[in-house]
């Protein structure tokens, strides 16, 4: 069910900075009667802060550091900042190696002991622990992929795109563009290591270039977004040995398009009804309805009124979903059809320079 709480909910944006645009995270407030953001701060000083996420506690915020190099060797970073509880600010805690360049996502334990990065750069994922205080330590297992794929442009090495904890925290699934593989690691809390799993990946059609993914509320299904072949993957999932298994691929893009597009970020709706995914080139976002059978039936699309729309969000209660618009530096806020989920503008649009992550969040 989607959250309720009666307090306000704050909107953080992660960026890309080296254009010279943009200067950090930037924090908004959003309206549940209107769906318009509110700025509050920009938290500057730190480079590339592009995929973000944050502890269940709502205490502590996490960004990669989307670059090259970090402390003379080949690696991108992880910084922590604490969160303020009445104003949604952040204070900088501190910040650590990737162990792989180009990290371009991440995502947080269930337990919040543990960050889990993508190195996209560099083909590998990492795992870093959290302290008591919220500062993260240095990374305690490392693993780089191996392999290529169909594409020779995009595909001739590996590239962590994003990992995800699965529904019970115990497995973690790393889609991998290059090798065109959903890498499914055992996560050791106690350790913290990722042992290959006894069902170690799935596998995706050649050439699809596989870049999120994100499961149902009830954890059967999962959605995985394919950036170089515009589709979107469906499967179903066993919990208890951490597999997925293909049920359909469909396209996210109109028959009729024949322009160039790559798909981006996929969010189930909190409702578990809905699935959105979002096309560059075409930008728009696609709908489809979640059947019973975890199959997809096509809804429509809906045009993002901007360009680029590298990543969305949907608010806790399941009323407005934000589109970012890296391209032409704006969010454009939607209200979401329960009945439908068809999407409508409602008007609002913020200027945000190179938007690339969306987090919403109560503050506790």
């Amino acid at each position: 069910m989607p959250e309720q709480n009666s307090k306000e909910i704050y909107v953080y944006v992660g960026t890309y900075t080296n254009s010279g645009k943009s200067k950090g995270i930037y924090v908004y407030r959003i309206s549940l009667d209107s769906g318009a953001l509110e700025f509050v701060s920009v938290t500057e000083g730190i480079e590339n802060p592009s995929f973000l996420d944050i502890d269940s506690q709502r205490k502590y915020l996490y960004s990669v550091n989307e670059v090259g190099e970090f402390a003379g060797e080949s690696s991108g970073a992880v910084t922590a900042f604490s969160i303020d509880s009445e104003t949604g600010e952040l204070t900088y805690l501190n910040q650590q190696s990737s162990r792989g360049n180009g990290p371009c996502h991440l995502s947080i334990d269930k337990t919040d002991r543990f960050v889990l990065v993508a190195n996209y750069g560099g083909g590998s994922v990492s795992i870093l622990p959290i302290q008591q205080d919220g500062q993260i330590g240095e990374a305690t297992d490392f693993v780089q992929h191996q392999g290529s794929s169909a594409n020779p442009n995009r595909q001739q090495e590996p590239h962590a795109h994003s990992i995800m904890l699965g529904p019970g925290n115990k497995y973690a699934f790393a889609a991998d563009l290059g090798v065109d593989k959903i890498l499914i690691y055992q996560l050791d809390l106690d350790a913290g290591k990722l042992i290959p799993n006894d069902h170690p990946w799935a596998s995706i059609t050649p050439g699809a270039g596989p870049r999120h993914f994100a499961f149902t509320p009830n954890g059967e299904y999962a959605y995985l977004i394919n950036e170089l072949d515009s589709t979107m993957t469906a499967f179903t999932y066993d919990a208890s040995q951490g597999k997925l298994s293909q049920i359909q691929t469909v396209p996210t893009l109109p028959d009729d398009f024949e322009d160039v597009s790559h798909c981006a970020d996929v969010h189930v709706s909190p409702s578990g009804k809905f699935v959105y995914g979002s096309n560059r080139g075409h930008d728009s976002l696609v709908i489809f309805k979640i059947e019973d059978t975890g199959h997809l039936s096509y809804v429509g699309h809906q045009l993002t009124l901007g360009q680029n729309p590298r990543n969305f969000a949907i608010d806790p209660t399941g009323t407005f979903l934000l589109a970012a618009n890296q391209s032409t530096d704006n969010i454009v806020t939607f209200r979401i059809d329960q009945q439908t989920g068809e999407l409508t503008s409602t008007g609002n649009i913020v200027e945000v320079p190179m938007p690339v992550c969306i987090k919403m969040i109560y503050l506790p």
